[in-house]
């Protein structure tokens, strides 16, 4: 079956055909889908994953199946399928072995196209906001135009909308596969011509030409042009049925432009003549462009201007075409489907048109044969970014080539400019990396024709939660995906979903309250120096308690009261400042007041509460009290008040000293951790004593003294410390840790028990 036969069985009704569309989920698919349901046709589709317009061409009629497979094509009488489906493709081969008419996508919408006076947007980009600009104008003229756009189209309410009483039918022409050539349209617009999709154009430019060139010979009517693209003046100036649009010296230019922040104005002459000022209602000078060409193409349909210009302070643009996805006082978040460089060029200038503090980029290269041609291209486009991360490539259904990659993106950004830029090679957590660079005032941009928005739907998502607790606690340190590797002593560690910095007792305890009332995990660190995090990070809120009441220290005769961010060493030289003795031990503990309180830590025979006088808590129940040491049950290396309540300062007592006395102790103290203690990042001490022996002489004794896993190793200095000698990973250090506990109860029978306390999880989940 040809495609012109084709085309005339989609037109009798009497006798409506079954078809069968491969890859139905995708948007150019799941457009046509909706255009034969409409036509009365029946209509089946399979794909591996659903999606929502999967559902929701359900509810029109489609016959919707998942995975693909021999028997959905059973009986149909034609096969759609999209160019990334291969022909070992189970719907496909059984179609092509029961000699069941196949077409690609453009020929089925070369087919249906071919019942209606066409309107074809061709371009390497851009073609989704013009093609949905004129279906619009179209429409609010009272055409009751046909539409087929590849996104979909708020005003317009679907990607596609078949109109048996229109006359036109507006419709993008892919060129990315030579397939343009098959339409023959009353009308066309050619928005620009640039070297792309070079795994198809083998020959390059020359080749590309050729293609716009037969769709021009097949357009009947006017072929409307972009004179600032010198490959589209050169290809369609020539022509007699030609028109141009742009800047100066075109039939159709804008003069007096006017960008504000979501919107851009201009005044629309046409061949000399002023016609009016239009207020376009989506950003960038890229879519003035984009209006002139869609205004020309209106005016050859026989709109009249003041309908027009209704029509586009209207036009709220598409899907993933610099669509804000969160806006907020301190952020926002946009969405782009560009990439191409021209794309990003003009993406971020739209951009930089909203004046934000900085402008950062996730960028996701789409195809290795584009990222691979056009990398110098897209490091001087993306110049325009204050700070790019960049993904690993998309592949679409492209094999990789070796040695092109994301970094391959990041080494170009780099050899043109001083943007700065990081290589993210994993989707599903490059949001960490993001998230945690985002400051106020920032516009963060997703920008690919790949899965990367998912990245920013994440951020989103968690962003709303950080932006209320800042709202309802007065917290200013606040953060997303903090690595919690700056914050442990250890150097390990993933991120914390949600980092709160508070200042005051009040702000920790609303913290706390905001946080339990929603569900939300939380955990308080300190400086971490006796805790090991999991690679997986923390999800939920960690509380940090830093500066403000946290950080004071005060003197009242032989006390000392500080905040649970105070540490230990500061305590101790306050101490030598006043003359007070029995806080030396402190000098030799590398942690603050909170976590040394938590753990009843202790040195040189001393423990924490040997010396505490009271504690001032946030209890369960939200009320800050402060509490005896008789009320407060502390044991070696565990104080059960404290799995339940927080710490917020405590106040400890000391004898009065000579400073001589209290310098030798000190030096004592410090002598002894420079001694008996390494210098490279631990979390302490790993385990807790056991009865038989110190724990580091066990370890020492059998033998596993500088043994290790990955860059995890015990230390040579002290047996029961385990370093990190350089990028280790947590699961390196839990690895090292499960290997001496089991040779501990092989060899001597003795069941160690961590002394460093292990929060986290394994692997991400958020």
């Amino acid at each position: 079956m040809t495609i012109e036969q084709f085309s005339g069985k989609l037109l009798n009704p009497e006798q409506p055909l079954r078809v069968h569309l491969i890859g139905v989920a995708g948007s150019g698919m799941s457009g046509l889908a909706r255009l034969l349901i409409q036509m009365g046709h029946r209509v089946s589709g399979s794909d591996r994953v659903t999606s929502g317009e999967t559902e929701r061409l359900r509810v029109l009629g489609l016959d919707f199946s998942t995975p693909h497979s021999a028997e959905a094509v059973q009986g149909v009488d034609a096969v759609i399928y999209s160019s990334a489906i291969r022909t070992t493709n189970p719907a496909l081969a059984e179609a092509l072995a029961q000699d069941i008419a196949t077409f690609r996508r453009a020929e089925c919408l070369a087919a249906i196209l071919h019942t209606k006076a066409g309107v074809v947007v061709s371009g390497t980009h851009g073609k989704t906001t013009t093609s949905s600009m004129i279906a619009h104008i179209l429409r609010q003229g009272d055409l009751m135009p046909c539409h087929y756009v590849g996104a979909e189209i708020p005003v317009l309410g679907s990607n596609a909308e078949w109109n048996e009483d229109g006359e036109y039918l507006v419709a993008e022409g892919d060129e990315s596969d030579g397939t343009l050539a098959l339409y023959r349209p009353r009308h066309a617009i050619v928005l620009n011509v640039e070297e792309e999709h070079l795994d198809h154009y083998t020959r390059g430019i020359e080749q590309i030409r050729e293609v716009f060139n037969t769709l021009m010979d097949q357009t009947s009517g006017s072929i409307v042009y972009c004179r600032e693209c010198g490959e589209a003046a050169g290809l369609c100036g020539v022509r007699d049925n030609a028109v141009s649009y742009g800047w100066e010296g075109a039939d159709w230019t804008a003069t007096d432009l006017s960008e504000q922040v979501g919107t851009v104005s201009f005044t629309v002459n046409h061949n000399g003549k002023e016609l009016g000022r239009v207020q376009l209602g989506i950003p960038g000078r890229h879519n003035v462009l984009n209006a002139l060409g869609a205004i020309a193409i209106a005016t050859e349909c026989g709109i009249d201007f003041s309908l027009m210009n209704r029509a586009l302070s209207s036009f709220a643009g598409a899907k993933r075409r610099f669509e804000t996805k969160h806006l907020s006082k301190r952020y926002r978040i946009v969405d782009d489907y560009g990439h191409h460089p021209t794309e990003v060029a003009a993406t971020l200038q739209t951009a930089r048109s909203y004046e934000p503090g900085r402008v950062i980029v996730l960028f996701q290269p789409h195809r290795y044969s584009r990222t691979q041609k056009l990398a110098d291209d897209f490091g001087k486009a993306l110049q325009a970014a204050d700070m790019v991360f960049v993904t690993d490539v998309y592949a679409a259904s492209e094999d990789p080539i070796p040695g092109v990659g994301g970094q391959t993106i990041v080494d170009a950004i780099a050899a043109n400019g001083p943007t700065k830029a990081s290589f993210v090679p994993d989707l599903s957590t490059a949001h960490h990396s993001v998230g945690n660079a985002l400051a106020e005032g920032d516009l963060f941009l997703t920008l690919g024709a790949g899965n990367v928005h998912e990245a920013g739907n994440r951020i989103i998502r968690d962003l709303k939660v950080l932006e209320e607790i800042q709202n309802e606690t007065g917290v200013s340190g606040i953060k997303l995906y903090e690595p919690m590797s700056r914050h442990s002593t250890m150097r390990v560690g993933g991120p914390a979903q949600f980092w709160i910095e508070p200042s005051e007792f009040g702000q920790f305890a609303s913290s706390v309250s905001f946080c339990k009332a929603r569900g939300i995990p939380v955990r308080i660190v300190g400086r971490g120096s006796n805790l090991l995090i999991r690679d997986g990070g923390i999800r939920g809120a960690v509380i940090h308690p830093t500066g403000g009441a946290f950080a004071a220290v005060t003197v009242e005769g032989n006390t000392i009261t500080a905040g649970a961010g105070v540490r230990f060493k500061k305590v101790a030289s306050v101490a030598r400042e006043n003359h007070i003795g029995g806080f030396e031990w402190m000098e030799g503990i590398p942690g603050n007041v909170g976590g040394g309180l938590r753990m009843n830590a202790g040195a040189m025979g001393v423990e924490t509460f040997d010396q505490v006088v009271a504690v001032t808590f946030l209890d369960e129940d939200g009320q800050i009290r402060t509490r005896d040491r008789s009320e407060i049950e502390a044991f070696y290396r565990n104080v059960p008040e404290l799995r339940r309540n927080y710490a917020l300062e405590a106040t400890f007592i000391g004898a009065p000293s000579n400073l001589d006395a209290i310098q030798e102790k000190l030096d004592e103290s410090r002598h002894h951790r420079n001694t008996t203690q390494p210098k490279a990042a631990s979390a302490g001490c790993t385990f807790k004593n056991p009865g038989v022996c110190g724990a580091g002489q066990l370890i020492d004794e059998m033998g596993l003294k500088e043994t290790g896993v990955g860059k995890a190793e015990v230390s040579l200095e002290h047996g029961n410390f385990i370093v990190n000698r350089g990028k280790a990973r947590a699961a390196d250090v839990l690895a090292l840790i499960e290997n001496i506990k089991a040779k501990a109860k092989e060899e001597r029978g003795v069941d160690l028990e961590t002394e460093v306390q292990i929060l986290g999880e394994d692997e991400v989940v958020f």
